[in-house]
């Protein structure tokens, strides 16, 4: 068996961008060479070039440019090359994110499985905005045309379905971590902080988070917030995010707010493992790593409470889950965590032990396999 997968991103330091996508895929593959042979097409990159790393082939694939419909010539650019490999490489089938619809018009010498990280489309819809009509269109042309269909999240199937009027199934495989890489580091806590940790975005619910910290520090005045991330134009205003956030803070909150930008992921565990109390406010996500890896740290969370929210989380017991646009509860969730370190222990217990029944890598490898091996029956 050999499955492959295509993206456009990848934790690596020869890939131009790295995110949740990208993420999900290292952690799934790092067991699945155990049980297959691995390829990952990286689209969209500065340059071109295929290297074997941890049983692992990788291919950096060029972006290259068209004068007229980039778009659709492209798409048959990555064709020809996967299709090369396909046929010498015996490729099982090759799984594609729902994103921007990128294996449309693509006529793949293998099964097309596409998991559904969240499409543009279904994330305009969660966010009430306007979408651009050639976004659905090759959206749904990539669903229609797939030979199968997977979701990260029960929530996130049902309102592709939805959105898109499918009638295939969709089968949910959640993304996964290595639990032993993601472990709780006990420290003696100097002074409370709390961490954001995501692109600055406004659907991350990152606009509200000024709005509970204004409150926070009325109780709290030297409690320290902490930002990593990096920084978008906002879609609405073309400006700056920060630079918003930073609008809306208090003087205090402002002086207590540090921003450090991206970071790699090793330095990203230890500010995870340093922070009091974690927020993830988010309007739309399908299943967000970030969640999953605080959960794993045996971190005390304050998450929002929408649809996928509660295929991860359970309410007052592996943290809190409040509905973003609620400053009042969700500042008072922040602070009752705030003043009672127990509490926060306790959460983060049983936050993990969420993590290792439902998310760990080895539980969602199993079904990976399964799901895989009925393709080439």
């Amino acid at each position: 068996m050999h499955i492959a997968f295509l993206t456009s991103e990848y934790p690596h330091e020869l890939a131009s961008r790295s995110a949740g996508i990208g993420a999900s895929i290292k952690n799934i593959t790092a067991g699945l060479v155990k049980h297959a042979r691995v390829s990952i097409f990286i689209y969209g990159q500065d340059k071109e070039v295929v290297i074997r790393e941890n049983g692992v082939t990788l291919h950096f694939i060029k972006h290259k440019k068209f004068k007229f419909f980039s778009w659709f010539f492209y798409r048959k650019h990555l064709q020809n090359y996967i299709n090369s490999y396909i046929a010498k490489e015996h490729i099982t089938a090759i799984e594609v994110p729902d994103w921007t619809g990128i294996s449309a018009f693509m006529n793949l010498k293998c099964p097309i499985v596409i998991k559904c990280h969240g499409s543009d489309t279904y994330f305009c819809a969660l966010e009430k905005r306007k979408q651009k009509f050639k976004n659905y269109f090759l959206e749904k042309k990539a669903l229609k045309s797939a030979d199968y269909i997977l979701s990260v999240s029960k929530f996130t199937a049902e309102t592709t379905k939805r959105l898109f009027n499918l009638s295939k199934r969709i089968e949910t495989i959640p993304n996964s971590l290595d639990s032993t890489k993601f472990i709780p580091k006990p420290i003696a806590e100097s002074n409370l902080t709390i961490l954001y940790f995501g692109t600055l975005i406004r659907k991350k619910g990152v606009l509200e988070i000024p709005l509970y910290l204004n409150k926070v520090v009325e109780d709290y005045p030297d409690c320290q917030f902490v930002f990593a991330g990096s920084d978008v134009l906002d879609y609405e205003t073309n400006t700056s995010t920060w630079g918003l956030m930073m609008n809306l803070m208090t003087n205090v909150v402002k002086e207590n707010s540090t921003w450090l930008g991206s970071l790699p992921y090793s330095e990203m565990q230890d500010l995870i493992n340093q922070a009091s109390v974690i927020l993830l406010p988010s309007y739309a996500e399908a299943m967000p790593m970030t969640w999953l890896e605080a959960m794993s740290m045996e971190k005390a969370l304050v998450t929002s409470n929408i649809g996928w929210a509660k295929e991860v989380m359970i309410d007052g017991e592996t943290g809190y889950m409040v509905n973003p646009k609620n400053h009042n509860e969700f500042a008072n969730k922040i602070k009752a965590l705030l003043g009672d370190e127990q509490l926060r222990q306790t959460l983060g217990t049983n936050a993990r032990k969420q993590i290792l029944k439902k998310f760990d890598n080895k539980i969602v490898l199993s079904n990976y396999i399964s799901y895989y091996k009925k393709l080439t029956l």
